[in-house]
């Protein structure tokens, strides 16, 4: 039973060096979301999607997981199948602190999908249109990553556990961006305590029992730490 959900956005990234959406002058304010992050800026650019997904990719490999990633492996060490880490992120840092089964709800840029036949494997380091399926070896390559417009991932499992879960913990989050946004709702419906822990407040602050501001960096350990004394 998944007693604990931790739902964690790009403020747990942030200070390994991999920037998010509000960034000045980060990577995502040089390019029109239309044109790398929709099917549809996808079909006309390929060669654009992939460049921009290559830098992104080199940046991830580059960073290292800092000590709120750190601090959620150790949890999910601890209490085993009871937490469920839920990322709206698609670096691998936690996985590469040690945590297991994270839930990528908007995919994992360390994988490729084929958009022809839908074969998924471990994306390699660069990618360009003309690269094959390993399965179909059409030219249909693709970072596997959710754009906008497209369905994130494993929504039935994230809402059976927002549904049974007894604390609902929101990491790094700008609270705007649905159908994560809602999730703090969905668990307090259901009996959930839930806590905000962020830099600055959300969009969606007000909606959660508690809330701590500070670097993930500071609060992460310090609420794992209560977990576990009190365990």
């Amino acid at each position: 039973m998944t007693r604990i959900v931790v739902l964690s956005g790009a403020g747990l990234s942030a200070e390994s060096g991999l920037g998010t959406f509000r960034d000045v002058g980060g990577i995502w304010s040089q390019y029109d979301l239309e044109d790398v992050a929709t099917p549809q800026g996808f079909a006309r650019d390929p060669a654009l999607v992939h460049g921009f997904y290559n830098a992104r990719r080199a940046n991830c490999i580059a960073a290292r997981p800092n000590a709120a990633h750190l601090a959620l492996a150790r949890l999910q060490a601890r209490l085993g199948p009871q937490v469920m880490l839920v990322t709206q992120n698609i670096d691998d840092l936690l996985t590469r602190a040690g945590a297991r089964d994270v839930v990528h709800m908007h995919g994992n840029l360390m994988r490729a999908v084929c958009a022809a036949c839908g074969h998924r494997w471990d994306a390699p380091p660069e990618m360009d249109p003309a690269m094959p399926c390993p399965a179909c070896a059409r030219p249909a390559t693709r970072p596997d990553v959710v754009w906008f417009g497209e369905i994130p991932n494993h929504m039935d499992d994230i809402a059976k556990a927002l549904q049974g879960c007894k604390t609902f913990v929101s990491i790094g989050t700008s609270g705007s961006v649905y159908p994560a946004a809602g999730f703090v709702a969905e668990a307090a419906a259901h009996g959930a305590r839930t806590l905000e822990l962020n830099l600055d407040p959300a969009d969606n602050s007000g909606l959660f029992d508690e809330a701590r501001h500070g670097p993930a960096s500071k609060t992460v350990p310090h609420w794992v730490d209560e977990v576990l004394t009190d365990l």
